[in-house]
């Protein structure tokens, strides 16, 4: 099946164990968001995915439409169509963001396949006006001197040129006043399809005001402990995730209250 599965994730940094058997399929086609209070190993798991060299996954396997990508590389993950976008997109002075792209773009062509200049320049401009980015920006240092707002509008014209099979956003929405957070949402809406699976973390319910997700998770202690639909992400926003407080059951894994 076309699908991102988790399965039985167990990840420790420094001898400190945070996701704790962590299991979750995000289908193409699909908007899954990750809700969760801080500290309960949302971004770790971002990171994971991604192939940060700082965690140690010690169980468990992560399935990209069947392959385990944790065998993999993270430029090999990239590759093969999974995206990261970051809660704190990285400056990367000296390079534009066309040359930064165009770079990123070739690298998923075949070996031996040019890409056109003519082509890519028509398509990163269609993006652009999507995301109401000005034209300027193509010849600006990547996240240099920019605003969050506009760091995660790059991160989504990243994600819009790069055409994944499977996205992460990692806290989107932070930092954002509402008129960035209503473009970066309508970027993100506009690249919906059935070729696109994406793993939505969110600390907020207003993000999914504007993307809103075919199922809701809530992560406590490196955990599911419950899923539903965007009602679940409502009630979160009302009733705070203190019903969700978790205590050491007989084997000493965590247990719902």
């Amino acid at each position: 099946m076309s699908q991102l599965s988790i399965h039985n994730l167990r990840v420790s940094i420094a001898d400190q164990e945070i996701i704790r058997g962590l299991s979750l399929d995000v289908p193409k086609g699909e908007i899954h968001a990750i809700m969760g209070p801080n500290g309960s190993g949302k971004s770790t798991l971002a990171k994971v995915l991604a192939g940060h060299p700082d965690y140690k996954v010690t169980t468990g396997q992560v399935l990209m439409d069947g392959e385990n990508v944790l065998e993999l590389a993270p430029d090999e993950r990239a590759r093969k169509g999974l995206f990261l976008a970051f809660q704190y997109p990285s400056e990367i002075p000296g390079v534009s963001i066309a040359n930064f792209l165009r770079a990123a773009v070739q690298a998923r062509l075949p070996e031996g396949e040019e890409l056109e200049a003519t082509d890519y320049y028509a398509k990163l401009y269609e993006k652009m006006d999507l995301l109401e980015m000005d034209r300027s920006f193509t010849s600006r240092s990547v996240n240099e001197g920019f605003s969050g707002g506009e760091k995660k509008r790059n991160e989504i014209l990243q994600l819009a040129m790069l055409e994944p099979k499977y996205a992460v956003l990692d806290e989107t929405d932070s930092g954002l006043d509402i008129d960035a957070l209503k473009v970066v949402a309508n970027g993100v809406n506009s690249l919906r399809s059935p070729n696109l699976g994406v793993l939505l973390i969110t600390h907020y319910q207003r993000l999914l005001d504007y993307i809103i997700p075919d199922h809701v998770h809530v992560m406590v202690q490196g955990r599911i402990v419950r899923s539903g639909g965007k009602e679940l992400a409502l009630e979160l926003e009302e009733k705070g995730y203190e019903s969700y407080e978790t205590v050491k059951d007989e084997v000493g894994e965590p247990a719902l209250a």
